[in-house]
């Protein structure tokens, strides 16, 4: 993982939101929604909580239930917090490796897309473990292999051609390296799980152009701050190489590519 890997700053979260959000996130977001309606949680903590897709999503599905989303990134949580606002939610930075929350204090952690950025991954499994219940659940939504989200392969590789020598295979190199189900597996045991289910869950991205799926892939995540670090003059270069090369999977109805990912659930 590079310096620039978890850096969502400057215009990067309302783009992210604007854009990212709806392109590959909302889809598994509703998802997860569903999940929770069936499980009737009370207490809900959601670590990763970015701008706040799936906090939105658990709050329509559980309305009743008491929600706390939580971030490294004190901006993504802002950004968040414009989504969805209530009496029952809140929001909080909070490293989920070290999480400030009283032992056995929620019945459901949900964190989407976010273990792969974790360091320290059986430790925050093991504070997911810590501070839920027991019979709680502890929802992870993990993505595939890169080979099956095509989309952000496309682009990530577009732009990465135009810096020979540079590591800007963001994609490659943090988000979609974590989908081993026997690591994902040994992680969660290793923080004390015992009954785990595991499932590939293959959706598709949407957007209404390849403009705005580059847009979204290329100034919406930390690949724009690898870019700018490099030379920020060539943002919009980046930008139109990947729009070319994702016009692929764009039709008459808008833009269109499979993305997979590992929906996980492990019970306390």
């Amino acid at each position: 993982m590079t310096a620039t890997d978890t850096v969502f700053a400057g215009s990067i979260p309302a783009i992210y939101d604007l854009y990212m959000v709806p392109l590959v996130f909302a889809p598994y977001a509703r998802l997860v929604g569903e999940r929770a309606s069936e499980l009737a949680p009370r207490r809900i903590l959601e670590t990763a909580a970015g701008t706040g897709v799936v906090t939105e999503q658990l709050h329509r599905a559980v309305p009743t239930a008491e929600i706390v989303a939580t971030d490294l990134n004190g901006p993504m949580l802002e950004q968040a917090a414009l989504r969805v606002s209530g009496p029952n939610v809140r929001f909080s930075v909070a490293d989920a490796q070290a999480l400030p929350f009283d032992d056995a204090s929620f019945d459901l952690v949900v964190c989407q897309f976010g273990v792969m950025f974790f360091p320290d991954k059986v430790g925050a499994n093991s504070e997911a473990y810590r501070v839920l219940r027991d019979g709680g659940r502890y929802l992870l939504v993990i993505w595939d292999k890169i080979e099956r989200n095509l989309a952000t392969r496309t682009a990530g590789r577009a732009v990465a051609d135009l810096f020979p020598g540079e590591e800007l295979r963001f994609y490659e190199r943090v988000p979609f390296r974590y989908h081993d189900v026997g690591q994902i597996e040994q992680d969660l045991l290793d923080a004390g799980f015992t009954d785990i289910e595991l499932e590939t869950v293959e959706l598709n991205s949407h957007a209404d152009s390849a403009r705005d799926a580059a847009i979204a892939l290329v100034q919406g995540t930390p690949v724009r701050s690898d870019i700018e670090q490099i030379d920020p003059g060539r943002l919009g270069e980046a930008t139109d190489a990947a729009e070319a090369a994702l016009r692929q999977y764009e039709g008459p109805d808008g833009f269109d590519a499979p993305m997979s990912a590992r929906i996980v659930t492990a019970i306390k």
